[in-house]
């Protein structure tokens, strides 16, 4: 088994930073009608800065797993920095493999580089990182619309 693969799978058996906490600026609720994974994502701002990122994540291994690397890699970043990161692992995820990532932005996020290859499984990825968006735009910090899936 190659490490991305072990990446996931430890991602998805223990994910970090997993459960609801308070205190928090925003909540949104995402289902991917095409499979019925969900996820319900908090966001708690300081200022400019993600203090914390929240969420129950409930589905197949790749989603769970995305959520949980959202969450560690963007916890502690500002707005700006998160968009960065969230507009890399958009790019990679819907470039039907041809975007390999960069580790240096994405951290354990480039294990899902494989992803991209199967579009079915694209939206199971995306899901944690279009909630963070919305969750975002919701407590008035905004990650630009154009990356939408």
């Amino acid at each position: 088994m190659d490490l991305y693969q072990e990446l996931i799978i430890e991602h998805s058996k223990r994910p970090h930073r997993a459960g609801l906490r308070v205190p928090f600026d925003a909540e949104v609720h995402h289902v991917n009608p095409t499979c019925g994974d969900e996820v319900t994502l908090r966001v708690d701002l300081d200022g400019d800065t993600i203090r914390d990122v929240s969420y129950d994540s409930l589905g197949c291994s790749i989603s769970v797993a995305s959520a949980s690397i959202l969450a560690e890699q963007v916890t502690g970043h500002t707005r700006a920095e998160a968009a960065v990161i969230h507009d890399a692992m958009h790019g990679m995820l819907t470039s039907r493999g041809q975007d390999t990532g960069d580790e240096q932005v994405l951290g354990d996020g480039i294990a899902l580089a494989g992803v991209a290859k199967y579009p079915a499984r694209v939206k199971c990825a995306l899901l944690g990182w279009m909630a963070l968006q919305d969750a975002l735009n919701q407590a008035g910090a905004t990650i630009p619309k154009e990356t939408h899936v």
